[in-house]
């Protein structure tokens, strides 16, 4: 970023959390009517930032342990040697030899006693840290799964007018992807099979860390890549994160726009959502961004039951998690578009299925057990509160059965769906998939904060049914929305 700003420097999360809370408060915040459903919303969003920053924590310093540990061991082993040097010259008594062994000993058992302890705080910051983003989650899936019952949704629109808010927008997403041009690619493929479910194809491409912390530590681990492998893969990496990251924003504020009929209330969401510590850290994940943006669209392209779809199988085909909102989809277009929507999610599982076979036959069926997670669920390499020295992996199980439940209940409930249940629901899943996610579940943020923060803007949408909204077949556009409700 300093070579497009002059002396510019990226600011710590830690500074980042701040100023993004105090900006998100003054700009949300409801100040005259301070006991309302709007503020109660901040302050559950809010609550995201403090696990997220222990997570972080934790991870730099595991990583700065590792250095210091690498660096104990080699000054221990220089020590040792010059130590064995100056007794074969010196020729010194068999006493004085024994004397210097152990307090050799001595000296290895402290450094090794000082890097357990280290690591041990390092591995409880994270952990708590993921312990409290669940309980954040899952305080925001009891406000989704109680969305439906608020009948009286008043418009509150943000403390700024729409030009400000615009600018504020305008100057966060430039600056947020402007980390992501000037960042360094670290290889996802290093991490192997603790990625999880996934596409194969996509886990192929570098993410980019957007912190400056993580940005010194891979510029000092960059290995040599082959040239064709520099020349094309971060720029492809690059290029999607911010075209991902742009369909994000782009589409709540068509959201907005086209079903909220309130074009502020959208660039409101949008804003929000680039202000959140979250988008400063993840930014260039495709794992994060990719399968939001594709939801987005298909949340933005519901009077379309096919496009839908298609959107919705390629974000499933993706990350393996949004299949398990197929119940709620079906349900939604269960009296009019559903032949479209099951199209749509079926042809592009198809075609990106058939993708997987440019990366040779021989490996076909594996990656295709990777994309639908068509394995036992594992007990081994996890992380988050399942990893090693968390809580127990098989305690995953219930979770996953309870989460499974949970998915099918929205077929029956509500018994009529609209608009509104579809974000509160969406994201409702997405925030329980979190639970279970045995590849750090509750940093995911991406899945589920565009449906949130829309959920907590929407007006009411009861109206928005797909009876009334999907006419004259998959394609086809309703003439005219009507106007929502407040």
């Amino acid at each position: 970023m300093s070579h497009l700003l002059l002396y510019y420097q990226r600011p710590e999360p830690a500074t980042w959390v701040f100023l993004a809370t105090f900006l998100l408060l003054s700009i949300y915040f409801v100040f005259h009517r301070f006991f309302s459903i709007r503020n109660l919303d901040i302050a559950l969003l809010v609550l995201l930032a403090p696990g997220l920053m222990m997570v972080y924590e934790g991870r730099q310093m595991r990583v700065t342990n590792f250095e210091a540990s690498a660096l104990e061991t080699l000054a221990s082993s220089e020590h040792e040697l010059d130590e064995k040097t100056e007794a074969v010259a010196a020729r010194p008594a068999p006493s004085f030899t024994i004397a210097e062994k152990q307090a050799s000993s001595t000296e290895q058992a402290a450094v090794s006693a000082n890097a357990e302890q280290r690591r041990r705080t390092a591995h409880n910051l994270e952990f708590y840290g993921f312990v409290a983003l669940l309980i954040a989650c899952a305080l925001l899936t009891l406000r989704m799964l109680l969305d439906p019952l608020l009948v009286r949704r008043p418009l509150l629109v943000p403390n700024l007018s729409i030009g400000g808010l615009s600018f504020i927008g305008i100057s966060l997403f430039l600056f947020l992807m402007s980390n992501v041009i000037t960042s360094s690619p670290r290889e996802l493929r290093v991490r192997g099979p603790s990625l999880g479910p996934g596409y194969a194809m996509l886990n192929m491409v570098p993410e980019l860390p957007t912190t400056p912390s993580e940005q010194e530590f891979e510029a000092s681990r960059e290995v040599e890549a082959p040239p064709s492998t520099k020349r094309w893969l971060p720029n492809l990496a690059r290029t999607l994160a911010i075209f991902s990251n742009m369909a994000i924003v782009l589409g709540i504020i068509g959201i907005g726009y086209w079903h909220f009929d309130n074009v502020q209330t959208g660039i409101g969401c949008a804003v929000m959502y680039l202000l959140l510590p979250y988008s400063a850290q993840m930014t260039g994940n495709l794992q994060h961004a990719m399968p939001a943006a594709l939801l987005v669209l298909a949340m933005l392209a519901y009077r379309q039951p096919l496009l839908a779809g298609i959107l919705l199988g390629a974000a499933s085909g993706l990350v393996y998690y949004p299949l398990f909102l197929l119940p709620l989809w079906i349900s939604f277009y269960w009296h009019r578009g559903l032949t479209g929507l099951l199209v749509g999610v079926c042809t592009s599982l198809l075609v990106m299925a058939g993708l997987l076979l440019l990366q040779g036959f021989e490996n076909f069926f594996d990656h295709f057990r990777e994309m639908f997670g068509l394995w036992v669920p594992r007990m081994e390499r996890l992380e988050g509160i399942w990893g090693a020295g968390g809580i127990q992996p098989a305690f995953r199980l219930p979770v996953l059965v309870g989460f499974i439940l949970l998915s099918l209940s929205f077929v029956f409930w509500p018994s009529l769906k609209n608009l509104g249940t579809l974000m509160c629901g969406t994201a409702a899943v997405m925030l329980a998939a979190q639970f279970w996610h045995g590849n750090g579940g509750g940093l995911f943020m991406a899945w589920f904060l565009p449906f949130v923060l829309l959920t907590i803007f929407r007006p009411n949408l009861d109206d928005r049914i797909a009876t009334n909204m999907v006419k004259g077949g998959w394609l086809s556009l309703a003439s005219k929305q009507p106007k929502p409700r407040s």
